[in-house]
């Protein structure tokens, strides 16, 4: 039995009980690593000088002072999108291959301070950008439950890493569906937190409006604990919420009696497969036992969410990318003749074609007698998407549905198919064009793949959706198989 087979919450008491030191957690993690990382691939870098002297001093407090909190010698994985302070942090990206940040993001700060060790820097679809992991530069992340599948994206190597035992838990970011729809392919916890709830500085920009780091764990009761550590309002982020931020752990009571469950018909529709739609009825069932009744409803407008989504996306895309210019930092190439072809050779030798083709779809969306056509028409329909959410929730306590609508694709098999991948995120893009809070938690496997359902709860009521999700995962055993590898 791994050590990452237990909870934070055990491994802490272990820690006390001088039954366990940090060093062994961080061996631990290293040695995982290197036994089955070859396969999996969800590392671009490692810090492994690092991690093990702060593991070695973390021993030293130990021994003098008891009190230390939950999350103390934790090892931790960082999607490579969030910035950290003399560790390479690349997008996954060639145009950011030797970009050494000079600060720390204040998620990555935050964790400090509760002495967390980052044990190295995961995998993504370059800059955010994917379904799939397969758009990163470096290398395509695998699927832990099957090497020929896909592990989900745009935080692939953050879900894969978690399911695969290499780290405790790892931070992702979610701009469409990248912490959920990964989690649920690779059969673990992730959470998208409400819009403003976790400080997006140091988080490379994909889309302002939409982007949310968040925790992907084993369990839902380590991922409460986690979002414990990052959430707040931080001043260097304008967008960050002034909200109290409760005691998730408290919430994960069990009790979901007389809870309301809404069930978006079009969320069970065309394009769901079969064991997918009846892995959440069967999940509702469960809930039903305990307590919870759950009705149809309709959320009309979602069907316009995927192309409202990537024409919003990819125009702040094609704003926030512009700073890569081969000036300033990141990649510049050393064949131009002058300034103006200096930024075409950087930008065209430095950009994937996924980054290339939605730099221009946005820009073309921004541009001077399109705007109001296709940016501006976008926007009234997130509009329109949010007032949906609201109308629900007006009566219910959360929404569920699966997380995705088939399990994990073959890698290979949509790459060549850019409107395939992106219909991926079918179900998870509404959450983020509204900016409410959704979790995906496993509820099924379809030929030994795992099926993600997904909670979605009222802006800044994550409790609600701990409580249900940790509900459902005591009556289940799905959080409790591993991948053979």
């Amino acid at each position: 039995m791994s050590l990452f087979d237990y909870k934070v919450s055990d491994l802490h008491e272990l820690l006390h009980k001088k039954e366990l030191k940090v060093t062994d957690l961080v061996e631990e993690s290293y040695k995982r690593i290197t036994q089955v990382e070859g396969k999996v691939q969800a590392f671009l870098t490692l810090d492994e000088e690092r991690a093990r002297q702060t593991a070695s001093s973390l021993d030293d407090k130990l021994a003098t002072d008891s009190q230390k909190g939950l999350l103390f010698g934790m090892p931790i994985g960082v999607k490579d999108n969030i910035v950290t302070k003399g560790l390479r942090t690349t997008c996954a990206s060639k145009i950011l291959e030797n970009f050494n940040p000079i600060y720390d993001a204040t998620v990555v700060q935050k964790l400090q301070q509760q002495e967390t060790i980052t044990i190295g820097k995961l995998n993504m679809d370059e800059f955010a950008m994917g379904s799939s992991n397969e758009n990163s530069h470096y290398q395509k992340t695998r699927n832990p439950w099957d090497l020929d599948r896909v592990p989900g994206g745009s935080s692939g190597g953050s879900a894969a890493s978690v399911a695969a035992g290499e780290v405790l838990f790892s931070l992702g970011s979610d701009t469409g569906g990248s912490i959920r729809q990964p989690a649920a392919f690779c059969g673990v916890v992730g959470l998208k937190p409400t819009y403003g709830r976790v400080s997006r500085f140091g988080l490379v920009a994909f889309a302002s409006s939409l982007d949310q780091i968040g925790p992907i764990t084993r369990t839902v009761e380590d991922n409460a604990y986690l979002l414990q550590a990052i959430s707040g309002l931080d001043p260097m982020d304008s967008t960050s919420a002034n909200v109290q931020v409760p005691n998730f752990v408290s919430a994960l009571n069990g009790d979901v009696k007389g809870l309301k469950i809404a069930v978006p018909k079009e969320y069970l529709g065309e394009g769901v497969n079969e064991s997918v739609r009846q892995s959440v009825l069967d999940a509702l069932k469960v809930l039903e036992k305990q307590g919870a009744v759950w009705e149809e409803v309709s959320l009309p407008h979602s069907k316009y969410a995927l192309a409202a989504y990537y024409l919003l996306s990819s125009s702040e895309a094609s704003a926030n990318l512009a700073r890569f210019d081969g000036v300033r930092y990141g990649y510049r190439t050393p064949n131009a003749d002058n300034l103006l072809d200096l930024y075409k050779k950087s930008r065209s030798e430095g950009f994937g074609d996924e980054v290339k083709r939605r730099i221009m779809l946005g820009t073309f969306a921004l541009s001077s007698g399109y705007y109001d056509a296709y940016y501006k028409k976008a926007q009234q329909v997130r509009t329109l998407i949010k007032k949906d959410f609201e109308d629900v929730f007006e009566k219910y306590d959360v929404i569920i549905g699966p997380t995705t609508p088939t399990p994990a694709f073959k890698i290979g098999e949509n790459i060549d198919d850019p409107l395939t991948m992106y219909v991926n995120d079918i179900l998870t893009i509404p959450v983020n064009l509204a900016g409410v809070p959704g979790i995906s938690v496993p509820c099924g496997f379809d030929h030994g793949l795992p099926l993600g359902l997904q909670i979605i709860g009222k802006h800044f009521d994550e409790a609600t959706i701990y409580r249900v999700a940790h509900a459902f995962e005591q009556a289940t055993d799905y959080h409790k198989q591993k991948p053979g590898l």
